[in-house]
């Protein structure tokens, strides 16, 4: 997959866990956990405006895009 999640490393520089940021979006910690692991297939806007909010950061700082190989390299 071309999209990078980086929630891990703004977590770390916030010095939060999952646990704290899942009571603070009002999201579970399984659903935190798939897109931290970047097993997601989506994000609403909804929970990407929660995220940003409560960690300081625009959505750039949690996720980014990344060229893939091309096909049949």
């Amino acid at each position: 997959m071309a999209i990078r999640v980086h929630l891990d490393e703004v977590l770390l520089r916030r010095r939060m866990t999952l646990t704290e940021l899942s009571q603070k979006v009002d999201l579970t910690l399984a659903n935190l956990s798939i897109l931290k692991t970047g097993k997601a297939r989506a994000i609403r806007f909804t929970t990407l405006d929660a995220l940003c909010r409560v960690l300081e950061c625009q959505p750039g700082d949690l996720i980014s895009h990344e060229e893939s190989p091309p096909a049949g390299s």
